[in-house]
């Protein structure tokens, strides 16, 4: 996510830019490690919570932009620009702001006491859907039963033929390929292709690169052409990617092949992190909240100390296996610390 310019004169402020690149990448989807480093980074400044949640209601209300299409709709939205409210909402979420934090895995959150109003149902065309409190990316059939799962916010333009298959990609999404030498299946992003016969594989658009990890079989890569080539000249060969494989094209123009490296089981892990489902809240009650955690995990039972913090109100999204995660984010945010009291409990406290 870009960071405005600062004004004529004024120097960058580090932190603000720190907190849009943190933006970015857990839109992404943040590796364990730097899921640590983003906790540290949270808890090393009280004013890093503040901006993150800056930065989130920023980008929240370029969102709304996004969805406003005047060919499909009357009469413009009066609200979309309307900097009153928005500045004063920011003026009186200061004082709790301080104390919020976005981002651990998959999306923001929000820790908040005070009652807000609930925002509406999202619409059956958005990419995510939300059933109670359990938040599941969407799955999609293809014409010609491959299946592809795409993360929140990511988009597919799909074209079909009698002789190829072809898909275009915003975004990052999963890939399974039904079998058809007859007509490969082509992912395009960001001027990149992927290829496929029959196979397994995850394609991840950045700002500056495509990301390709290959679960199932082997696809080839073709990588941007190279700048400036003449008249038939020939860009970079393709790349063949096979499974427990992944590989990173940039998408500036390069003369040189990208590189295939392997990958450990760990590490697809990591990279596939965003396709576990998520619990979804929204001033919930801690209670309700650690009640659906326990129900889901059995492996943990999380157990509040006092009947007051079952009153403690939160917001957010959360990966519906991420206990550990789940618990340290109430240590940094809310000052409620996770105890281990043995056969799986961990006692939730306030710290003194």
């Amino acid at each position: 996510m870009a960071t405005p310019p600062a004004s004529s004169g004024e120097p960058a402020d580090p932190a603000v830019a720190a907190a849009a690149d943190w933006l970015a990448r857990r839109d992404r989807g943040l590796t364990a490690a730097e899921q640590d480093d983003y906790l540290q980074w949270l808890a090393s400044d009280p004013r890093h919570p503040a901006l993150m949640a800056r930065q989130e209601a920023t980008f929240a209300l370029m969102s709304r932009l996004s969805r406003w299409q005047p060919g499909g709709g009357g009469e413009p939205n009066p609200d979309l620009f309307a900097p009153g409210p928005v500045r004063a909402r920011w003026m009186r979420l200061a004082p709790w702001a301080a104390a919020a934090a976005l981002a651990v895995l998959a999306g923001g959150y929000f820790f908040r006491s005070a009652p807000v109003s609930r925002p509406a149902a999202p619409a059956p065309a958005e990419a995510a859907l939300a059933t109670g409190f359990l938040r599941v990316n969407e799955r999609r059939a293809l014409p010609d039963g491959s299946l592809v799962e795409l993360k929140d916010g990511s988009r597919i333009d799909v074209e079909f033929s009698p002789e190829f298959r072809r898909v275009r990609l915003q975004g990052e999404a999963h890939f399974t390929v039904a079998k058809d030498r007859a007509r490969p299946f082509v992912v395009e992003a960001g001027g990149v292709a992927v290829r496929a016969v029959g196979t397994a594989f995850n394609v991840r658009l950045d700002a500056g690169a495509v990301d390709v990890l290959v679960t199932e079989g082997r696809v080839s890569v073709e990588p941007v052409a190279v700048a400036g080539g003449g008249a038939g000249e020939p860009g970079p060969a393709p790349a063949l990617v096979e499974a427990r494989q992944r590989t990173v094209v940039p998408l500036a123009p390069t003369a040189a092949a990208p590189e295939v490296v392997s990958v450990t089981p760990e590490q697809v892990r990591e990279a596939l992190a965003w396709q576990a489902p998520r619990l979804q809240f929204f001033e919930t009650p801690l209670g309700e909240a650690v009640a659906e955690f326990n129900r889901r995990n059995p492996a943990f039972c999380l157990v509040l100390h006092d009947a007051e913090l079952a009153r403690v109100r939160i917001g957010g999204t959360f990966r519906i296996d991420n206990v550990e995660g789940f618990v340290r984010l109430l240590e940094v945010t809310l000052g409620i610390r996770g105890e281990a009291a043995g056969n799986g409990e961990i006692l939730l406290r306030r710290l003194p």
